[in-house]
């Protein structure tokens, strides 16, 4: 979501003057009424990535959307597929328990990593089915291809009890900055939002604007939905067979810097 002009608040973007501690890529520049996919990161990082290696540095991945490291470490092909509007439509007007259920009976592996509550990328799962015939799954480990890179993975953890409060914390900020303003300003300057909306924090917002629900209620929505997803982050991490867990607590940035250097050093 960090690709996206004028969402700084609800995606907690890097600030100035720590962009100037290292350069930051991928951010800033997708309008949000322009939709923007996984198979778009992956084209657009991997021209970053080979920019940045053959100065003779090496970069840095740094995220929390599964999908999209996936997209690289696994070199996964994507294949953009037609989008059949009317079934669209047909699927946006059905209750989202309806959706998750059958997206559920038809690719449990990949329902399972999402929320119940996205129904954005809920009804994703059944286009692809009704468009391709195979599971989102099924297309993802078909499409997995040649390694063009060696990656480390590195992921840091800290106990459950902290992370939720951490994260509580944070969106009691992001309120207290003006997130609200910021999704109204959004509102305003665009028409249309293929993707950006649908971000966490901002689809609450919009619905407190639109008198959905009351301003205590989206705060509390943002809070659990973040703790879910963060959850969600750690199960699918998991699955890094090879990756190294970090204490973020327990250890300081120093040690856990040292224990990375010394990783990618080994390896060379």
């Amino acid at each position: 979501m960090q690709i996206y002009k004028d969402m700084d608040i609800g995606t907690a973007k890097a600030t100035e003057e720590e962009r100037k501690m290292a350069p930051h890529h991928l951010i800033d520049f997708v309008s949000p009424d322009e939709r923007y996919s996984v198979a778009d990161f992956k084209k657009d990082a991997e021209k970053e990535i080979k920019n940045i290696l053959e100065e003779g540095k090496t970069p840095i991945l740094v995220g929390g959307t599964g999908l999209y490291i996936n997209s690289l470490i696994y070199n996964i092909e994507f294949k953009e597929d037609k989008t059949d509007f009317n079934y669209r439509k047909e699927l946006e007007q059905k209750d989202i328990l309806e959706l998750y259920n059958d997206a559920m009976k038809i690719d449990p592996d990949a329902t399972k990593k999402i929320s119940s509550n996205d129904k954005k990328r809920i009804i994703r799962i059944l286009e692809i089915y009704h468009s391709t015939g195979k599971t989102k799954t099924e297309l993802e480990i078909n499409s997995r291809k040649e390694l063009k890179y060696d990656y480390r993975i590195f992921i840091l953890n800290m106990d459950r009890n902290i992370l939720y409060d951490r994260i509580n914390q944070r969106v009691d900020l992001m309120i207290e900055n003006g997130l609200i303003n910021e999704v109204e300003n959004i509102v305003k300057k665009y028409k249309k939002f293929p993707t950006a909306m649908q971000g966490l924090g901002y689809k609450e917002v919009v619905s407190f604007l639109e008198g959905k629900i009351t301003k205590d209620d989206m705060i509390e929505k943002i809070k659990q939905e973040s703790r879910r997803y963060a959850k969600r982050q750690l199960t699918w991490f998991r699955t890094y067979k090879n990756a190294i867990w970090l204490d973020a607590i327990k250890q300081t940035k120093e040690e856990n810097a040292k224990i990375i250097l010394e990783e990618i050093s080994e390896r060379k």
